[in-house]
C-alpha cells in the first residue's frame, strides 16, 4: 500500500496526492464512521490515507484514513440526520463573509464558529467587497471587529477587486493548511484567485432576482500556495443547522459564555431563564455581546425544536 493526501473530494471519487509527488484517482470499499456518525462523505480533503493500487495502475481503493488531529463537519443539508465532512487536519479556518452585496446575515457567523470552536480551530473572519461599503457598512464592520477581536477571532477588511487587504490576508495563510468556507456569493473564488492567481477558479455574479450568490466551487479541493501552505476551498454553504449537537455543546462553544459559565448557580445553566446566570450578568455589564447571545438563544432553540420532534416520531 501507499500513502497520500487526499486533495480533491467529488463525493464518488477522490484525488489522492501520493509521498512520490503523483496523483491517482481512487474510491473507497466499505463504511468508515466519524465516532460513530453516519457521514455523507467519509473521506475528506486533507485526510492522510492509505491506498492500494488497482490492477490498471491508474486508480486505486482507499483502505486506510490516518487518525485525523482535527476535522470541520456541519449537518448534512441533503440528509439532516447525516453529517458532512468540510475538511480534515486544518491549522485554521478562514471565514469569508460581507456586509454589502449581498448584505450580511451577522448569525451566519457564529454557526461558522460553532464548527470550528470544538476541535479548538483558530478562525479568521474576513470582510471581503470592502470597496462597495458605505458609511454604515463600515460601522458594522467595525462593532463586529470590535466584537470577535475582544474574544479571540482575528478579523480582516479586504477586497477581492482591489486587492486592499490581500496582502495581509496572504500573511495569515502562509505555511499554514487553511480552510477556506463562506456563503454563496461573497467572492470566495475572487479572493482565492487573489491570493493564487494561476489558478483560475471559476466566479459568479449575484443573481438580479435574488440579491443571493450562486455556487461556482462544486466540491472540496485543495491547492497550494506560492507562500508556503495550502488553502482547501470548499462549496459555498447556504445555512448552516445543528442537530448532532445538544444544547450543552452549543454553550460550551460560545467561548466568552465558558468562561463565565463556572460562576453560574446551576452548572447544567442554559444561560436563559436560571436565577444567578453569570452570562445574563456578563451581558447586562456589557462584557458580552448581546447579539451573540441573541444568535445562541435562536441556535439552541432551533436545536431543542428538532429534537422535540423527533423524539415524537419516534412515540
Amino acid at each position: 500500500m501507499e500513502s497520500g493526501i487526499v486533495i480533491k473530494s467529488t463525493g464518488s471519487w477522490y484525488q489522492v496526492l501520493l509521498e512520490d509527488g503523483s496523483e491517482i484517482q481512487c474510491r473507497i470499499i466499505g463504511k468508515f464512521r466519524l465516532n460513530g456518525l453516519k457521514l455523507t462523505n467519509p473521506v475528506a480533503v486533507g485526510d492522510a490515507v492509505s491506498i492500494e493500487k488497482e490492477a490498471d495502475g491508474l486508480t486505486g481503493v482507499i483502505r486506510k484514513i490516518g487518525q485525523r488531529r482535527n476535522y470541520v463537519v456541519r449537518q448534512s443539508p441533503r440528509k439532516k440526520h447525516h453529517l458532512h465532512l468540510l475538511a480534515s487536519n486544518i491549522d485554521q479556518a478562514v471565514l469569508v463573509i460581507t456586509i454589502a452585496q449581498p448584505k450580511l446575515k451577522q448569525g451566519f457567523i457564529d454557526r461558522f464558529l460553532l464548527m470550528t470552536e470544538p476541535h479548538d480551530i483558530p478562525a479568521c473572519i474576513v470582510f471581503n467587497k470592502s470597496d462597495v461599503y458605505e458609511e454604515e457598512d463600515l460601522l458594522v464592520f467595525a462593532a463586529l471587529k470590535d466584537i470577535y477581536e475582544s474574544i479571540g477571532y482575528q478579523t480582516l477588511l479586504v477586497s477581492a477587486k482591489t486587492g486592499d487587504g490581500v496582502a495581509a490576508l496572504r500573511e495569515v495563510l502562509k505555511d499554514k493548511t487553511s480552510l477556506v468556507s463562506g456563503q454563496s456569493g461573497v467572492g470566495k473564488s475572487t479572493l482565492i484567485n487573489q491570493l493564487q492567481a494561476n489558478l483560475g477558479l471559476r466566479t459568479g455574479d449575484l443573481s438580479d432576482y435574488s440579491g443571493k450568490g450562486q455556487h461556482t466551487t462544486t466540491f472540496a479541493e485543495m491547492f497550494t500556495l506560492d507562500v508556503g501552505g495550502y488553502i482547501i476551498d470548499t462549496p459555498g454553504i447556504k445555512t448552516l443547522a445543528f442537530n448532532n449537537l445538544e444544547p450543552m455543546d452549543v454553550s460550551h462553544n460560545f467561548r466568552e459564555f465558558f468562561a463565565v459559565s463556572s460562576e453560574c448557580k446551576f452548572g447544567d445553566c442554559s444561560h436563559r431563564n436560571e436565577p444567578k446566570c453569570a452570562v445574563k450578568a456578563a451581558i447586562e455589564d456589557g462584557t458580552i455581546s448581546e447579539l451573540r447571545y441573541y444568535n445562541y438563544v435562536q441556535i439552541l432553540e432551533e436545536i431543542e425544536d428538532q429534537n422535540y420532534w423527533e423524539r415524537h416520531k419516534e412515540l
